[in-house]
C-alpha cells in the first residue's frame, strides 16, 4: 500500500456549511468549564446533564452506564446506573510503583469493578466511578503526580511511545520527547484545576490568548500523537494523526521521519468514512520536533471539518486537501523544510514477553494481560486468578517502574538481577506468568465493549477469550500449534482495539455479529479488507477453519497469515487510494 503524497486539484480548504452543534458547545463552554461544577453537586441524578456530557471528555472522562441491567432499572423506573470511566493522562505509558499502589487503592475502594484497566493508548482505566467520588478520583491522581487532562474530547490524547526495554538510552530519550509532545500539545486553560483540584481562578486580561495550538474552539475532531523505535512498531504508528518515527546513529536519536494522517474509525453503511494509513512527510531533526507538532496540530485546527463530525479527523482534511499541500502549510508554519526520509524498517509488532536483559544492566519483565484487564478474578485473590494482588505485591517491593504497552499489558522495567527471582516468584504465584499462554492469545486484542461501553454493538472484551480457545484448537488441528495470527475484535467500527490493523480483525455490527476483514501485515503498514459481513460466531470459527487449512497446506516458507491471504487471492491488496476502500 503506498503512502506516496497526493495532490488535490482546486482543494477546499475550509467546508463550509452549518458547524456540527460539538462546536457550539466548544465555544459556548469558557474554555471548558461549562457548568461542570454546578453538575456534580446536582444530587437528583447520577450523570452529567446537556453540554456536560460531552464536556467531560476533555477532562478525561465518559459517562456510561451498566448495559446489563440498564432494561431492569428502566422497569423500575430508575435512570441507567450512570458512572464515569477514566482514563489517565500517562504519555509514554511510564508508572512509578508509589503512583501503583494509589491507582490500586482507588480501584479497591471507589470502582464498581475492582479493576484497573489497560488500554490500546498505553494507559489504565477506572471503570464505574460514582459522582460522588469523581472529584476524589482526580484529586487522588493529582497527589501522585498523574492527572487525565485531554485523554479523551477534542484534543491532542494521550502520547504513545515504543515500550522498548532494551536500547534503554534511546528509550529513554524517546520517551522524552513523548512528554514533551504532550505537554506542548496539553490544552492550556486551568479548567481541569479549577474543577478538580480546587484552584482559584484567575482571569485572564483583555486580548490575552488561552489556547495559543488548540484554538478557541479546540479542534474539530480527536487528535492522537506517538513516538516509534524501529524495528517494533509496537504502537501501531498507521492508527495514528501524528507520528514520530525515531532515527539514530550510533544509539543516538539525531530525529524524526514524520508520519501523518492515520486511523481507523469509519462508520457502518457510511462510504465516507473509511481506516486509513498514514503519510511519511519526510525527516527532520530533533529539535524540529515540537515546532513541526504545533504546525500539523494547528493546520488541522484550521482546515479540519467542523460541519460533518465523521469526515473530521486529519486523515479526511489530507484526502481533501491533497497531503502535498498539508505538508507544505506545515513546512511554513514551523519554518522547517522536510528532508527526504531516512531508512528505516519495522520487522514485527507487539510485545516480547518474558524477560529481557537490557543495556544497563537491568532486567524487564513483560507480562501478559489479557484484555488489559487487572483484577483478581471472581474477586477472591487466590490460586493463579490474583492479577490485581499480584502486581500490588510486585509493586510494594520493586525498585524500577512500571510500562505499559499500547497493546494492554505491562512491564516491570529495570528489575537489579538480584531481585529477579523474587519477581519471577510472584508474578507466577498470581498468574501474571504461566508457561501455558499460546502465541495466539498473546497476539489477540480487543477493546471494553459490553457491558460499559455506550457505543458498543456486539461483544468484544468478554468474546474474546472463549474464541482464542477456539481458534488454537483450529490451529492445532491444522498442524499451526505454534503459529499465530494478529487477532483483534472490536465492539463497534470506531477503532480502539486497532482491528483494521489485523490479519484477521472483527468488527461489532449488532449482537453476536461480526464484519470479518482480512489481510494486515506484520508490520502494520496495510488495511485489511472486508471478507464477509454480518457473520455469526459460528461462521467466523468455520472461515478460520477454512482459511487456516488453505495456509498449512499452501503458505511459503514463514509465510504469515495475513501475506498468505493475499497472495493466495483471498482478498484484494491493492488500494490505489482509502477513499475507494469499500469498493477497492
Amino acid at each position: 500500500m503506498s503512502n506516496k503524497l497526493t495532490k488535490v486539484e482546486n482543494p477546499v480548504l475550509i467546508v463550509e456549511g452549518k458547524q456540527a452543534d460539538n462546536e457550539r458547545l466548544k465555544a459556548e463552554s469558557d474554555f471548558l468549564r461549562g457548568t461542570i461544577l454546578e453538575d456534580l453537586q446536582d444530587r437528583m441524578t447520577g450523570g452529567f446533564t446537556a453540554d456536560n456530557f460531552q464536556l467531560i471528555r476533555t477532562h478525561g472522562m465518559y459517562q456510561q452506564d451498566d448495559r446489563d441491567i440498564r432494561a431492569e432499572r428502566q422497569k423500575q423506573k430508575l435512570e441507567p446506573l450512570h458512572n464515569v470511566m477514566l482514563r489517565a493522562r500517562l504519555p509514554g505509558g511510564i508508572i512509578s510503583t508509589d503512583q501503583w499502589l494509589a491507582i490500586d487503592k482507588f480501584a479497591d475502594e471507589y470502582t464498581s469493578y475492582g479493576s484497573i484497566r489497560l488500554t490500546t493508548r498505553q494507559t489504565f482505566q477506572f471503570h464505574g466511578v460514582l459522582k460522588p467520588n469523581i472529584k476524589l478520583m482526580h484529586q487522588t491522581l493529582n497527589s501522585v503526580g498523574l492527572d487525565s487532562i485531554a485523554t479523551a474530547g477534542d484534543v491532542n490524547r494521550n502520547v504513545l511511545c515504543t515500550s522498548n526495554p532494551v536500547e534503554s538510552e534511546l528509550h529513554q530519550e524517546a520517551y522524552e520527547w513523548a512528554i514533551k509532545l504532550s505537554e506542548h500539545l496539553l490544552p492550556k486553560t486551568r479548567a481541569y484545576a479549577e474543577i478538580w483540584l480546587d484552584e482559584e481562578r484567575v482571569e485572564t486580561t483583555e486580548g490575552e490568548e488561552v489556547e495559543p495550538i488548540l484554538g478557541s474552539n479546540y479542534l474539530p475532531r480527536k487528535f492522537k500523537t506517538t513516538v516509534v523505535i524501529p524495528p517494533n512498531n509496537d504502537i501501531d504508528v498507521h492508527a495514528n494523526d501524528l507520528n514520530f518515527v525515531a532515527i539514530s546513529e550510533n544509539g543516538k536519536l539525531i530525529g524524526f521521519n514524520v508520519l501523518v494522517g492515520g486511523g481507523l474509525a469509519m462508520t457502518h453503511g457510511d462510504n465516507s468514512t473509511y481506516p486509513r494509513c498514514a503519510d511519511d512527510f519526510g525527516f527532520i531533526p530533533k529539535e524540529k520536533a515540537l515546532d513541526v507538532a504545533a504546525a500539523v496540530v494547528t493546520t488541522q485546527r484550521d482546515w479540519g471539518n467542523r460541519v460533518n463530525r465523521k469526515n473530521a479527523k486529519t486523515k479526511y482534511t489530507l484526502d481533501r486537501v491533497g497531503a502535498d499541500a498539508f505538508r507544505a502549510e506545515v513546512e511554513e508554519r514551523a519554518g522547517v523544510k522536510f528532508e527526504d526520509s531516512r531508512p528505516y524498517e519495522f520487522t514485527h509488532r507487539g510485545d516480547s514477553f518474558g524477560w529481557v536483559a537490557g543495556i544497563d544492566g537491568k532486567e524487564h519483565l513483560t507480562l501478559f494481560i489479557e484484555n488489559g484487564r487487572i483484577l483478581d478474578l471472581d474477586g477472591v485473590p487466590t490460586g493463579n486468578k490474583a492479577l490485581k494482588t499480584g502486581m500490588l505485591e510486585i509493586a510494594k517491593i520493586h525498585k524500577g517502574d512500571f510500562r505499559l504497552t499500547a497493546n494492554q499489558n505491562l512491564i516491570v522495567a529495570g528489575v537489579a538481577p538480584e531481585d529477579k527471582a523474587t519477581i519471577e516468584k510472584i508474578a507466577r504465584e498470581h498468574g501474571l506468568i504461566s508457561d501455558k499462554v499460546s502465541n495466539q492469545r498473546m497476539s489477540s486484542m480487543a477493546c471494553v465493549a459490553f457491558p460499559t461501553c455506550p457505543l458498543a454493538m456486539a461483544e468484544a472484551e468478554r468474546y474474546l477469550p472463549g474464541l482464542v480457545d477456539d481458534v488454537e484448537a483450529i490451529l492445532e488441528k491444522n498442524n499451526l500449534k505454534d503459529e499465530s495470527i494478529i487477532l483483534r475484535v472490536t465492539g463497534c467500527p470506531n477503532g480502539c482495539g486497532r482491528a483494521m490493523l489485523a490479519e484477521i480483525g472483527l468488527v461489532g455490527k449488532g449482537p453476536g455479529k461480526y464484519n470479518m476483514y482480512l489481510g494486515s501485515d506484520l508490520a502494520g503498514s496495510r488495511v485489511p479488507k472486508l471478507y464477509k459481513e454480518n457473520v455469526d460466531e459460528a461462521m467466523i470459527l468455520s472461515e478460520i477453519d477454512a482459511l487456516t487449512a488453505r495456509w498449512s497446506a499452501e503458505r511459503n516458507d514463514n509465510e504469515a497469515f495475513g501475506d498468505f491471504v493475499i497472495r493466495a487471492g483471498i482478498v484484494e491488496q491493492v488500494i490505489v487510494s482509502f477513499r475507494d476502500f469499500h469498493h477497492a
